[in-house]
């Protein structure tokens, strides 16, 4: 698997990286969907460079004119509920895309030993068919891999992409060799950062806490 660290080069990425670590801008809102969002636009378009490109002629007012256009059929994919702002950023540059959306949440079990376990529950997918297309899968918080492991092979479900993208905005070094075991090697994993561990609770440290609520309001 290829992975890609975009903050390993100075760009206006890192300014919303930034933002949304930073406990004293996050908690607004809409700022941190904002911030999510230009995240996507931008992670949109370095994926776009490694997409497929041919000729196409179109009439201006005054002549003919030659633009090389994206020839993939793209499918953007995401991971409910934190997803959605990233999903907005890709779909704001890839708008002609096909979209899908599954669930996936995080389940802590008691062992017998009374220590706890993570499980990730899926429940619902809408998607296209996959066949032949380019599947870009976006989920904000790559921790221990297991939501985008799981969102992935659902996705198979509705037939085999000829490429796919896995793009996040903060993943772990711990989940980047978890996708490498468990994962084809044909896949790019997209990183806004990488960050080096998990705590007890499976959050990512340094991290930014939990995105789906930063995004949307505390769940219950």
């Amino acid at each position: 698997m290829k992975v890609i660290n975009l903050s390993e080069h100075d760009s206006v990425l890192n300014q919303y990286l930034k933002e949304i670590r930073s406990i004293k801008i996050q908690n607004d809102p809409m700022r941190f969907r904002k911030n999510i969002e230009r995240i996507g636009e931008i992670m949109a378009l370095e994926v776009s460079r490694t997409l497929n490109y041919a000729p196409e002629t179109i009439q201006t007012p005054l002549s003919d004119a030659t633009v090389r256009t994206i020839q993939d059929q793209l499918v953007l994919a995401t991971i409910l509920r934190a997803g959605m702002p990233l999903h907005q950023g890709f779909l704001n540059m890839f708008d002609r895309a096909e979209n899908a959306f599954l669930s996936a949440y995080r389940k802590m079990n008691k062992r017998e030993d009374g220590s706890e376990e993570l499980e990730i529950v899926a429940e619902y997918l809408a998607a296209p068919k996959l066949d032949g297309k380019t599947l870009i899968l976006v989920d904000p918080m790559l921790a221990t891999g297991m939501s985008m492991e799981i969102g992935y092979k659902a996705l198979l479900s509705h037939g085999n992409p000829k490429t796919t993208h896995l793009c996040c905005t903060i993943g772990t070094e711990q989940a980047i060799r978890y996708l490498e075991q468990n994962l084809p090697e044909n896949i790019t994993l997209w990183c806004a950062a990488i960050d080096p561990k998990l705590n007890e609770h499976k959050y990512i440290v340094p991290g930014l806490g939990d995105a789906g609520d930063l995004c949307f309001g505390e769940k219950l």
